[in-house]
C-alpha cells in the first residue's frame, strides 16, 4: 500500500492509498475532487472507495464529484455520521476493521471534535517499520482539533487512546497547522528542549516550502501539550492535575491564541 499526501484548499491534505498490483485507491477525507481525480490519472487507477473521518464540509467536498466519475466506489465512515456524509453506504463502529492494499486498519471511535468522529489505525506491516494513523481533526502535529460537539472529558479520552499507540505511528492528520500549533505550545511549555528542537525544525521546513506531515507519534508525545496533561510543568500552568482539566483549559488557552 502506498500513501500519497494531497494538498487540498488553503491547508488541508487529502490522503490517497494506492494499491498498485490491482491499480485502485481509496481517498480518505477528499476536501475537493480535483487532487484526488488528478492522481488517479496519472497513476491510471479506479477509485474503490472514500473513508471519512469525520462529516465537516472541507473533509466531504469532493465526494459529489468523485461519486460522479466513479459511482461504485463505496463510501463509508462513522455510524453516528449516518445522513451526513454524501453516498455514505457503509457504518463503522468502534473496532471494526478495514483491509486495503494488503494491510488492515482498525477503527477507533474518538468523539470530541464532533460526535461521530472516527480514526483509521494501520499496525505497522513488518517488526521494525512504521504503523499508519489517519485521524482527522481530532490529534494534529503539536495540536488538537477544536471541540465543535463533543467536551473536554470526550476529546482528552480520544486522545488518550491515540496516544496509547506505538511511537513509531505515522501521523497523517488533515491540516497544516503545525507551525501555529508550535507557537502556541512553546507559550504553555517554554522550557521543554525537544519542542524547542521541533520548532526549529518545522520553520526550516515552512520557510522551505515543505509539508510537516506526517509527524511520528513519539514526537507528539514529547512536545504536543494536548497529549502531556501528566506534565508538571502544564499541570502548573493550568492549575490543575486531573488529564481532562488540564486538557481542558489547555484547549481553551488555544481557542484564545
Amino acid at each position: 500500500m502506498r500513501i500519497h499526501r494531497l494538498p487540498a484548499l488553503s491547508d488541508n491534505y487529502i490522503f490517497a492509498l494506492e494499491d498498485p498490483q490491482r491499480r485502485q485507491v481509496v481517498v480518505i477525507d477528499p476536501a475537493e475532487a480535483q487532487p484526488a481525480l488528478e492522481l488517479l490519472d496519472t497513476i491510471g487507477a479506479e477509485l474503490a472507495g472514500i473513508w471519512h473521518t469525520h462529516h465537516h464540509g472541507d473533509h466531504i467536498g469532493g465526494n459529489r464529484d468523485l461519486l460522479a466519475r466513479f459511482p461504485e466506489a463505496v463510501v463509508q465512515g462513522g455510524a453516528e455520521d449516518r445522513g451526513r456524509l454524501p453516498g455514505q453506504s457503509v457504518y463503522l463502529e468502534d473496532g471494526d476493521r478495514v483491509a486495503f492494499g494488503g494491510r488492515e486498519a482498525v477503527v477507533l471511535f474518538i468523539p470530541g471534535h464532533t460526535r461521530a468522529h472516527i480514526a483509521y489505525y494501520f499496525a505497522p506491516p513488518a517488526p521494525g517499520e512504521a504503523g499508519d494513523l489517519f485521524c482527522g481533526d481530532t490529534l494534529f502535529a503539536g495540536g488538537c482539533g477544536r471541540l465543535f460537539e463533543g467536551t473536554p472529558q470526550q476529546m482528552q479520552n480520544s486522545l488518550a487512546r491515540l496516544r496509547d499507540l506505538p511511537d513509531n505511528t505515522r501521523v497523517w492528520c488533515a491540516h497544516e497547522y503545525t507551525l501555529g500549533n508550535l507557537q502556541f505550545a512553546l507559550t504553555v511549555e517554554p522550557e521543554n528542549p525537544v519542542l524547542q528542537a521541533r520548532w526549529e525544525s518545522v520553520q526550516r521546513l515552512r520557510r522551505d516550502g515543505r509539508p510537516t506531515i506526517p509527524s511520528l507519534l513519539g514526537d507528539e508525545k514529547q512536545t504536543n501539550p494536548f497529549l502531556r496533561w501528566d506534565s508538571a510543568a502544564l499541570q502548573a500552568v493550568t492549575g490543575y492535575q486531573e488529564p481532562a482539566r488540564v486538557f481542558g483549559k489547555l484547549r481553551g488557552m488555544k481557542d484564545l491564541f
